[in-house]
């Protein structure tokens, strides 16, 4: 007789008895990533305001680069990344040695889940934490624990409420997706030292080149000198290679050895690692899409305050988190339709539970304009 494991089951099957193959217990309750959408019905061109992706494209030397390397495609790649590895030391004075690569910090998350979560161990986030953080510790059939995030913002002392002797990892990210908030590195510092020193803690810092407070800081020069902190990165948001995916970890020596146990070997391209190094020498490129977000990341707040929404943050991020009344014909869920039907894809981000929340990138000025009028439109439609 077939057995199958659903959500409502107290008591795992026999999987050695059953007549198919069966995932061990907890695969199937872990809700697959949801990416931003890339398509509207009947619009051959949208434009794209729901991944973060940058703007202005990426690096016109990483493009150079990128092409150069399609004469090499028969070869594989360097399995230690050397040409990122060397470029990243220098650029940030980090040790070489103490590198993790990944295909985008996804990667770099799942391999962390894997080296230090096992059945009964747990790891702590954020209420509204990035969504790649509990699917790899699930599927090491790890327990998740979300602390609340009051004003849509990481609170330490709430983290801190959620560690226990069996917890192994701290994932923070610092601005968080999707909300964009951030905390001062006082905070940062303030829940390594609280933290137990077994406990593995996690610094995201995909949107962190965005921050532009004095108040903030990644923390790698806290890294440096710990043994518990790895420091994540990733080529996909100021450097616009995310179809390349490259992200990379500072980790204790320790750890960056146990992570390199299981990384598979090969798993960062020959054209991602030549792009990579080529976009991180770009420092133009760089420059110009953090003043992108330096023009609009305000005006697109002030202008969606004015049409009555709140937009929360104040955003480090490249994006802003907008929510939406409840109210019939003005729900976010409503707003997201009609964006859509005028060729404009934001992310909807109830999954995250936030229903009445979209999730919109900072795009080029006719994007920005364009998504302004058409909220307009729509908040004054009958």
């Amino acid at each position: 007789m077939s057995q199958s494991l659903s959500p409502e089951s107290p008591i795992a099957p026999d999987r050695s008895a059953a007549d198919r193959p069966l995932p061990k217990p907890g695969i199937m309750e872990i809700h697959a990533y949801q990416p931003g959408k890339s398509k509207a019905e009947g619009i051959a061109h949208p434009v794209k305001l729901s991944a973060n992706e940058n703007p202005l494209g990426s690096s016109p030397k990483a493009h150079a680069a990128y092409v150069e390397a399609g004469s090499r495609l028969q070869v594989y790649p360097d399995p230690r990344a050397s040409l990122v590895r060397a470029a990243i030391a220098e650029r940030f004075r980090l040790e070489p040695e103490r590198l993790i690569f990944g295909c985008g910090s996804d990667e770099v998350f799942q391999l962390l889940n894997q080296t230090f979560l096992e059945p009964g161990d747990n790891m702590v986030q954020g209420q509204y934490g990035f969504a790649a953080f509990a699917i790899g510790a699930r599927a090491c059939q790890a327990e998740v624990k979300y602390a609340p995030e009051p004003g849509y913002r990481i609170d330490v002392d709430e983290l801190l409420a959620q560690v226990d002797d069996r917890t192994r990892l701290v994932f923070l990210a610092n601005p968080g997706n999707p909300t964009g908030t951030w905390i001062p590195f006082s905070e940062v510092r303030r829940l390594h030292e609280a933290l137990p020193a077994s406990v593995v803690l996690v610094l995201d810092g995909a949107y962190g080149e965005f921050a532009l407070d004095a108040a903030f800081n990644d923390g790698l020069e806290l890294a440096r000198g710990a043994s518990n902190i790895v420091v994540t990165h990733t080529f996909s948001k100021l450097h616009g290679l995310a179809g390349l995916r490259v992200g990379w970890g500072y980790a204790p020596a320790e750890i960056a050895a146990a992570v390199d146990r299981i990384r598979l070997p090969f798993n960062i391209n020959v054209p991602a690692q030549v792009a990579a190094v080529a976009a991180l020498e770009d420092e133009d490129f760089q420059q110009q899409s953090i003043a992108l977000m330096e023009q609009w990341r305000p005006w697109l707040t002030q202008q969606l305050g004015g049409l009555g929404l709140e937009v929360v943050g104040p955003s480090a991020a490249n994006f802003v988190l907008v929510g939406f009344p409840q109210t019939p014909g003005r729900s976010a869920a409503e707003a997201d339709a009609f964006l859509a039907s005028r060729g404009l894809l934001v992310r909807g981000v109830g999954l995250y539970g936030l229903p009445d929340h979209l999730r919109i990138t900072i795009g080029l000025e006719a994007h920005n304009r364009a998504l302004i009028d058409a909220l307009a439109d729509f908040m004054q439609a009958p």
